[in-house]
C-alpha cells in the first residue's frame, strides 16, 4: 500500500490530505484562529467539584470550563497514558474526587479531549508528553509496548531498543513505545529520548513560574504533528506547499526522524496541491449528506448529539443474478466505504450501521469480517459489535475532536436545524483559493467577488488582513460586492 501526505499552508489555515493508492482517506484542518487544544498543558484551578459525578471543573483561561473525572487524576498502573497509545487500566477502587482536589486550588492538567458541541474539554493529570515513537510519562516508572502491537517477539524486540536507548542516556519517568516503532528494523530510540529530555525540561522550567489560567506547552502545529504522528514507512512522499513551511518540516525531519529526510518535498506547482487527486472534492462530498457507491447504491450519513446513524441503500443497483446477490455485493462495497468514510469524516462516537438485510449466514459473516479490516486501518481506536438481526451494526469510534462537518458547516438559519451550510469564513477561504487559481490561469487587470452580505462583511472585517494579503500576491486588485441573490455558500469571482 502506498501512502501520500499532501501538506496545503496559508496564512489561515493548515490543511492536511492522507492519501492511500491514490484516494483520500483522512484530512486534517488546523486554523490559526481556533487551533485544536488536545496534548496542551495548563495551570489551571479548580471552580467546582463534583462528588456525585466523581469529576471537577477546572478553569484553564478556556472558553469553557474543563472536565476532570478522578479516574484520570490516578497514576499510571496500565500500559500508557490515556491519551496515548494504550488505554488505562485502573486496578482497585478510586479514591473520592473529594480527597483529591478542592475548590481553589492550582493544578496541572493536559487535555485529552477537545471540547465537542456545548461540552467543554476533557482533562488528565497524567502528564504525556510524545514523540515520534516514544511517549513520556513525567510522573510514572512504567515501561511499556502499544497494545496495537501483538506480536509477542516484535514486543520483545521493542522493549531491548528502548532499554538500549535509556542505558546511553538515562533519564527518568515511564516510556511507552508507540505503534510507529511497529517493524522498524535497527531502530534507535536515542533521537526520541533526547527530544523528550528537552521538551520535559522547558515543560518543567515553564511549571515552576506558571500561574492559573497559564499555558504550560501546546503540542507541535498540523505541519508537524503530521511528521510526527502520521509518517510511517509506507509513506512515500510528504509534499509541502509552502517553502517556509517545507523549512521547518524538513529541520524538525532532521531532529527527530532522519529517515523521512529524502520524502519530504517543495511542491511549487502552479495546480493548487489539494487539486491534485481530487482532495478539494472530495471534502466537498464528505460535506454531503448521501454518498454514492460505484454499483448505484448509495449510504445515506445522519450525525446526531447522541450518535451517528449509516443508512445501506441499493438505489439503482439491481444485480445481474438474483436479489440476495444483489444485497450481498452492496453491502460488502458498503462495508469499505463506510470505513473510509468515518476517517475521512472524523465521525466518533457511538455508529449505527444499518446494512441491507440479508438472508445467507456466510454472506452476512463475509460482509463482517470485511467491515472489520477496513476499520482495521483505521488509526483511531474502534470496537465494532457483531451484526445484530435486523442487520444493524454497532461500532463505537474514539472522538477527541469536532467532526469534519461540524467544523466547516453551522446551522442553517432559513431551514431552522434541518440542515447545514458552510461558515463565511470556509467561503472567504473558498474564495481566497479561488483567486489564486483564477490568477495562476488567465491574465487579469483585477478580480470582482460577489456574495452574499455575511461573507462580504467577513473578508472587509476579519478576513481584512488575509484579503490584502492576497492582493499584495496576486499584484491585482480585488473588488466587493454584495449580491442579494446569492446565499450564504455561493459566490462568483469575475475576471475585469
Amino acid at each position: 500500500m502506498s501512502e501520500e501526505l499532501l501538506v496545503n499552508v496559508t496564512p489561515q489555515e493548515t490543511r492536511v490530505a492522507v492519501i492511500e493508492n491514490g484516494g483520500l482517506q483522512e484530512v486534517h484542518i488546523e486554523r490559526s484562529r481556533s487551533r485544536g487544544i488536545v496534548g496542551n498543558i495548563y495551570k489551571g484551578k479548580v471552580v467546582r467539584v463534583l462528588p456525585g459525578m466523581q469529576a471537577a471543573f477546572i478553569d484553564a483561561s478556556l472558553e469553557r470550563t474543563a472536565f476532570l473525572h478522578a479516574a484520570d487524576m490516578v497514576s499510571h498502573r496500565g500500559n500508557g497514558p490515556a491519551n496515548g497509545d494504550n488505554k488505562e487500566s485502573h486496578v482497585g477502587p478510586q479514591p473520592d474526587i473529594s480527597e483529591l482536589v478542592h475548590e481553589g486550588q492550582e493544578i496541572v492538567v493536559q487535555v485529552v479531549k477537545d471540547p465537542i458541541g456545548s461540552k467543554g474539554a476533557r482533562l488528565t493529570t497524567q502528564l504525556s508528553i510524545p514523540s515520534r515513537h516514544l511517549v513520556l510519562l513525567p510522573d510514572s516508572s512504567h515501561r511499556g509496548i502499544s497494545q496495537r502491537i501483538q506480536d509477542a517477539h516484535e514486543r520483545d524486540r521493542l522493549a531491548q531498543a528502548l532499554d538500549a536507548a535509556l542505558e546511553k542516556s538515562p533519564m527518568s519517568g515511564g516510556f511507552i513505545v508507540r505503534t510507529a516503532a511497529e517493524s522498524q528494523q535497527g531502530i534507535d530510540f536515542l533521537a526520541d529520548v533526547e527530544f523528550l529530555r528537552r521538551s520535559r525540561e522547558q515543560i518543567e522550567k515553564k511549571m515552576a513560574t506558571a500561574r492559573a489560567g497559564d499555558l504550560i506547552h501546546a503540542d507541535l502545529p498540523l505541519s508537524l504533528r503530521v511528521i510526527r504522528d502520521l509518517a510511517r514507512d509506507d509513506v512515500e512522499k510528504i509534499r509541502v506547499d509552502s517553502r517556509e513551511t517545507f523549512a521547518m518540516v524538513r529541520q524538525f525531519a532532521i531532529d527527530l526522524m532522519p529517515e523521512m529526510v529524502d520524502r519530504i518535498e517543495y511542491y511549487p506547482g502552479e495546480r493548487p496541491i489539494f487539486d491534485l487527486y481530487s482532495v478539494e472534492d472530495e471534502i466537498q462530498r464528505s460535506l454531503e449528506r448521501t454518498v454514492l457507491l460505484k454499483s448505484g447504491g448509495s449510504l445515506v450519513f445522519d450525525q446526531t448529539e447522541a450518535m451517528t446513524t449509516v443508512d445501506v441503500n441499493t438505489g439503482g443497483f439491481v444485480g445481474k443474478r438474483n436479489l440476495e446477490e444483489t444485497l450481498f455485493k452492496t453491502n460488502m462495497e458498503a462495508a469499505q466505504a463506510i470505513a473510509r468514510q468515518l476517517r475521512l469524516r472524523h465521525i466518533g462516537g457511538i455508529i449505527i450501521v444499518d446494512f441491507i438485510d440479508m438472508v445467507d449466514e456466510e454472506h452476512r459473516c463475509q460482509v463482517m469480517s470485511a467491515f472489520e479490516r477496513a476499520l482495521a486501518r483505521d488509526r483511531t481506536r474502534c470496537h465494532i459489535a457483531d451484526m445484530s438481526a435486523l442487520g444493524l451494526v454497532e461500532v463505537t469510534r474514539k472522538r477527541t475532536r469536532e467532526s469534519l462537518e461540524r467544523m466547516m458547516s453551522e446551522t442553517c438559519p432559513t431551514c431552522q436545524g434541518r440542515g447545514t451550510q458552510k461558515t463565511a469564513q470556509t467561503l472567504c477561504y473558498e474564495i481566497f483559493r479561488e483567486i489564486l487559481r483564477e490568477a495562476r490561469a488567465f491574465e487579469a487587470k483585477g478580480y470582482r467577488v460577489m456574495a452574499s452580505q455575511a461573507v462580504i462583511d467577513m473578508l472587509l472585517d476579519e478576513e481584512s488582513t488575509g484579503l490584502g494579503d492576497l492582493q499584495a500576491f496576486i499584484g491585482k486588485p480585488i473588488h466587493l460586492q454584495v449580491e442579494p441573490v446569492h446565499n450564504q455558500e455561493s459566490y462568483d469571482v469575475v475576471l475585469m
